[in-house]
């Protein structure tokens, strides 16, 4: 594994300390785009416990009560199948991705880096200033301002820290059950108000003092750039063609011609995880784009073409040709969007009411009267929606008859119920040892759900 420019020094200095980051702002195009997608993000994820489709949360993952919503669809054990289908989608999909963009995912779309970066960075800015007062400060002694300074960041950290772990709750155990735990007495939910300051402190933690490290040492994703990108992945890259050999700009006519690269530095200092971009890819770039426009910024002033470091693959950079999006990145996007598309259909294709039907094990057929055969069936329904659904169990051919021993009646929401009942085929229509018979869930003349099952009688 490669290691970042900080990481490095530490180890030859012999320190055996971890060099703390102080990375300054460049507020350039992408550092504005990159802020406006974290506004977005920031709107649904504090939004998102709270706004309904169906009269269910929008998310939320009760693996407590094995009650998970995606989009208003609330989703049980029973669709399991649906759950690793999504996962293989998933995991499919971040590999697609992965080969053909990099790890931008990481920069521009995921929450450690957004609430890192764009939210408690920019706290940490407005009360102890730029990089170079944070350092000055950090390093000097503990005078009156440096503990206002440290108390009031740390205070705003830990607020924000509890008011992201109750939103976080909230998409675990629904935004009423969070409302119950802040109105009502703590004694009548100890367990909700330890778990929300459990995460509180799991959040001020890695906010204020893991910070990058999730990303360079932690996240498994990282690691699996190195496997997954090869000469044809766009990446934030440097062109060290157009660079080398980097130095300062000179007008002596008798100096060696240099490379765009000015080596300011620049590069590095902006950078989050305190990598050189310059010295190749490596597996703690983030692809933040930060040092994109810190190097823009200084081509600009310098009269050169931007973009020295800019989104390439290994292939562009040899072949000096601008970044497209070429058919294999068509090809991969292809198969991810048909993947979650495929994906989409089987979910809003589910049906209302899970029927499970079993047939009593161990007992025979039975004749009944008016030529009637009969089996002796057990059924599972789970009503999947939010509303009472008043249901009845029809069988698919009118000539057969349910007799039932527990009716399923009106069915409440969210709730499952058990029934025992009697199918009864007329004689005639038996033709087989095993015949299959498909019955219907109903609610008045829509179908909610069906299934199959296996009815046995005598051979005519």
């Amino acid at each position: 594994m490669m290691l970042s420019e900080a990481n490095k020094l530490d180890i030859e200095e012999g320190t055996g300390k971890r060099k703390w980051m102080y990375p300054l702002v460049r507020k350039g195009k992408l550092y504005r785009y990159r802020t406006w997608l974290s506004y977005l993000y920031l709107i649904l994820f504090f939004a998102g416990p709270y706004l309904r489709i169906n009269g269910n949360p929008i998310f939320l993952f009760n693996v407590i009560e094995r009650r998970f919503v995606v989009m208003g669809q609330v989703f049980w054990p029973q669709d399991f199948f649906l759950f690793v289908l999504g996962m293989l989608a998933f995991v499919v999909g971040i590999v697609l991705f992965t080969i053909a963009f990099g790890r931008i995912f990481c920069g521009w779309m995921c929450p450690q880096t957004i609430f890192m970066e764009m939210v408690f960075r920019k706290i940490e800015i407005w009360i102890e200033g730029d990089a170079k007062q944070r350092k000055k400060l950090d390093a000097g002694p503990w005078t009156n301002e440096k503990i206002a300074k440290k108390t009031g960041k740390h205070v705003a950290f830990i607020i924000l820290s509890f008011i992201i772990a109750n939103t976080f709750l909230a998409y675990i155990i629904g935004s009423e059950s969070l409302f119950k735990i802040i109105t009502e007495p703590v004694t009548q939910h100890i367990s909700g108000f330890i778990s929300i300051w459990i995460f509180t402190l799991i959040f001020y933690l890695v906010y204020s003092q893991v910070r990058e490290i999730v990303c360079t040492v932690i996240c498994p994703y990282g690691r699996l750039q190195g496997v997954l990108t090869d000469k044809h992945t766009l990446m934030v890259a440097y062109n060290y063609l157009r660079g080398e050999p980097r130095g300062k700009r000179s007008k002596k006519e008798t100096d060696t011609p240099k490379g765009d690269c000015v080596d300011c530095g620049l590069c590095v200092d902006v950078c989050p995880t305190g990598i050189d971009i310059r010295k190749g890819p490596q597996l703690e770039c983030i692809n933040c784009t930060a040092c994109i426009d810190a190097c823009n910024q200084v081509m600009e002033k310098i009269n050169r073409e931007i973009n020295l470091i800019g989104f390439y693959s290994e292939d562009t950079i040899e072949k000096k040709t601008k970044p497209a999006f070429t058919a294999r990145m068509a090809g991969y996007t292809s198969v991810m969007v048909i993947l979650f598309g495929v994906l989409t259909y089987f979910v809003y294709q589910r049906s209302d009411i899970d029927l499970t039907v079993l047939r009593s094990a161990g007992l025979l057929y039975q004749e009944q009267p008016g030529g009637y055969i009969s089996n002796i069936y057990n059924a599972d329904l789970i009503n999947k929606t939010n509303q009472a659904q008043h249901i009845q169990l029809v069988a698919d051919d009118p000539s057969i008859k349910i007799k039932f021993i527990q009716t399923p009646g009106t069915l409440a929401k969210e709730e499952s119920a058990k029934i025992t009942f009697f199918l009864m085929v007329p004689a005639s229509h038996i033709h087989s040892a095993k015949t299959d018979i498909k019955l219907n869930v109903v609610q008045g003349n829509k179908v909610l759900g069906s299934t199959s099952t296996t009815f046995i009688g005598p051979i005519n």
